[in-house]
């Protein structure tokens, strides 16, 4: 179990940004509180399915 900052139980989220697209990550389950607090779920993606996402992602982001 990983506990936030705050000392709530963290739950998993995924990230939708461009610099980390899909990655899951822990965060604190009261959205938009101050606890701030992140963990990474999953290792980091290789570069070619970064590539591939990201250039997914920015079509959908403009549409």
């Amino acid at each position: 179990m990983v506990r936030s900052w705050c000392g709530k139980q963290a739950i998993i989220r995924t990230s939708w940004t461009s610099a980390n697209p899909r990655r899951r990550f822990y965060g604190c389950p009261d959205q938009g509180s101050s606890c701030r607090f992140i963990g990474w779920y999953d290792p980091e993606m290789c570069a070619r399915s970064w590539m591939i996402i990201s250039v997914l992602l920015r079509g959908r982001n403009e549409l």
